[in-house]
């Protein structure tokens, strides 16, 4: 099979992009997606997503971790997934879409930059002294006073398969407080090893880094640069118009074969 790819990364948290509204690769394996996402014998890349069609939305969001499974929603692929709509002729600047975790809006600022409206959260419970909550995936968000100081392949692998969560897995935060807002490493089930961004985890972690009810504003830095997310806390455990807003990049386009 020759697959067309685009290559996008969002914050150094980089994807594989198929344009599947033909159902062109419908039939592409686990294997087949594992091996493209794999940094030595592929093309390289945390996760791949399929753009499709969707009655009623712009587009509909597939999304795979690196080892082939259906992955939960991705914020930095989202706004990714929306530079690409914008590439391939579905040129707007307000789009609706639908994902893993339900119905999305983003839009097209004027800098470049993609604001995608995330799910409300709720539920947010304690565990072990860190806070967790399903910002469209499971975030489990520890403060720490230095985040360059933790091994997060050794201590976010060692939650992810603790009892308490290594039935279904969940992404693992280290947030730290700056003068400008936070800063923060993620350990990512489905990639199983530390991203260079996350933005759910980024959503995750700017919630649990506030208190108060009504509107924030959190800048979140991660290895690969800047985020920004907005929310409206409307009490302990219920946070409602939550945005994600950051750069989504193309990186390259390219063709390869594979046999499926």
């Amino acid at each position: 099979m020759e697959i067309f790819f685009h290559k996008y990364h969002g914050t150094g948290n980089d994807f594989i992009i198929l344009d599947n509204r033909d159902h062109r690769y419908e039939k592409l394996t686990a294997s087949a997606i594992c091996g493209l996402c794999d940094r030595r014998t592929g093309i390289g890349a945390d996760g791949l997503m399929m753009l499709e069609s969707a009655e009623g939305y712009d587009f509909r969001m597939l999304y795979f971790n690196t080892d082939g499974k259906p992955g939960s929603m991705c914020g930095n692929g989202g706004r990714c997934l929306v530079a690409f709509a914008y590439e391939i002729g579905i040129q707007q600047q307000h789009y609706r879409f639908i994902a893993s975790d339900g119905p999305h809006a983003a839009e097209r600022l004027e800098d470049g930059r993609i604001r995608l409206h995330m799910i409300d959260v709720t539920g947010i419970t304690a565990s072990s002294g860190a806070t967790v909550m399903n910002t469209g995936s499971p975030h489990y968000v520890q403060f720490v006073e230095d985040v360059s100081l933790i091994n997060v392949f050794d201590a976010g692998r060692t939650v992810r398969y603790s009892p308490a969560f290594a039935d279904q897995g969940i992404n693992v935060n280290f947030v730290a407080r700056t003068k400008k807002g936070i800063t923060i490493r993620t350990y990512e089930r489905g990639v199983e090893d530390e991203t260079y961004s996350c933005g759910t985890g980024a959503t995750a972690c700017a919630i649990a880094s506030t208190h108060e009810n009504g509107h924030h504003a959190v800048s979140v830095q991660v290895k690969g640069g800047e985020l920004e997310v907005e929310f409206t806390r409307i009490n302990k455990e219920t946070i409602s118009d939550i945005r994600l807003i950051g750069p989504a990049t193309h990186v390259f386009t390219g063709t390869t074969s594979i046999y499926v």
